[in-house]
């Protein structure tokens, strides 16, 4: 049985969730960087995470580096970058894909106030060029180093402090955002879980 510590903290945590703002993690593989961005993603408030992997590998979590924020996301799995992103543009999203091209435009541009998708590639090869076509904004993090290159968690993290920063500025944080369906629905799943946060 929950205490009521525990309820209350569940039901503010679920009060900041951000239902449409979302990361979509195209192919990444890589455990520890993987695990990084779950952390991330709980911290900024996100709820929706998608996956997209060809092979239908289970995503790399590593629960020493996430500290169990997995629990606290829900995972949309896909089998390829064109079933994810179709399906989030006919709900309504925004996509904005990270990469380094000439046509990016720097990230602090775009309004993530608004239903928004945030595509990272993978570690070795970013983005897919199917990506790209499906995107409606390219952007990109400014470096000024020798290596034109940040990791993945990091450039996560960046991005994704950017949006709550504009959120909180228009009060999305204020007020749930989640439907009261989807907020009874995770609340219930939360409390069901082993309390180890």
């Amino acid at each position: 049985m929950p205490t009521k510590e525990r309820i209350k903290k569940a039901k503010h945590v679920l009060s900041l969730r951000q239902p449409d703002l979302r990361v979509a993690l195209e192919e990444v593989t890589n455990t520890h960087n993987a695990s990084a961005v779950v952390r991330t993603c709980d911290a900024a408030g996100i709820m929706y995470v998608e996956i997209i992997s060809a092979s239908g590998e289970p995503f790399p979590v590593n629960r020493a580096i996430s500290t169990r924020a997995e629990k606290w996301l829900r995972f949309n799995y896909y089998s390829s970058t064109s079933e994810c992103l179709k399906h989030l543009k006919d709900e309504g999203f925004t996509i904005a894909a990270t990469h380094l091209g000439e046509e990016a435009v720097p990230y602090t541009s775009l309004d993530y106030t608004e239903p928004t998708v945030i595509v990272f590639g993978n570690e070795s090869e970013g983005i897919s060029e199917e990506a790209l076509k499906l995107s409606d904004h390219i952007i990109k993090i400014p470096m000024v180093g020798m290596v034109q290159s940040l990791n993945l968690s990091v450039s996560v993290g960046i991005i994704l402090y950017e949006a709550m920063k504009q959120r909180q500025d228009k009060g999305y944080y204020a007020n749930s955002r989640l439907s009261s369906d989807e907020f009874q629905s995770f609340l219930n799943q939360w409390l069901k879980l082993p309390s180890q946060d």
